[in-house]
């Protein structure tokens, strides 16, 4: 194989992120799954091996599945108003976009574990992401999950009742992603 390019977008798979909640009155609050709808990844490959690897995500993409706990369910109005305050807490509209690069690949028997950089609301740190791989004759399948911090990142999680429930500082961020 020579060298090639891999270019996925949300077309390819689905990019996800799971919160938690924390605080004495965490019980009140939903752990969210939300979906990034807007995402790129390119992969660069040298021989059989994933040379680099790079993840653009539109912050103003995120689309607020579920909500699980909580005192009452998750609607659609509260959904909204749980996007606008994500979209604050990032600040999105001065940093748009989350950007991961990779700096090493190390290959596993079915995975490959990234090591590289995270841009995300101006700040940057080093971020681990680990991706099992399944070959077979429809193509790739790709399954990564990579734990982020807020607080990596300067971003003070949201919360409410004076801090007695909010975000959980680790976010789970999980990928299902296809390549033909």
């Amino acid at each position: 194989m020579t060298a090639e390019q891999w270019t996925l977008d949300a077309a390819d798979g689905d990019l996800v992120l799971h919160t938690g909640v924390t605080g004495s009155a965490a019980r009140m609050g939903h752990r969210l799954t939300i979906a990034m709808r807007s995402w790129r990844a390119t992969v660069d490959w040298d021989a059989e091996q994933p040379a680099a690897v790079e993840v653009t995500v539109e912050l103003d993409s995120l689309e607020v599945l579920a909500g699980e706990g909580g005192m009452t369910p998750l609607a659609g109005p509260e959904k909204a108003l749980v996007r606008s305050n994500a979209l604050k807490t990032l600040q999105a509209k001065r940093f748009p976009r989350a950007t991961f690069r990779s700096s090493s690949i190390e290959r596993g028997t079915d995975s490959w574990r990234l090591t590289g950089t995270l841009d995300l609301g101006g700040r940057s740190s080093e971020q681990t992401v680990d991706v099992d791989v399944v070959r077979d004759d429809a193509g790739w399948h790709l399954s990564g999950a990579a734990v982020v911090r807020h607080s990596d990142h300067g971003i003070k999680p949201y919360s409410m009742l004076m801090g007695a429930m909010k975000v959980a500082d680790e976010v789970r961020v999980t990928l299902a992603a296809r390549a033909f």
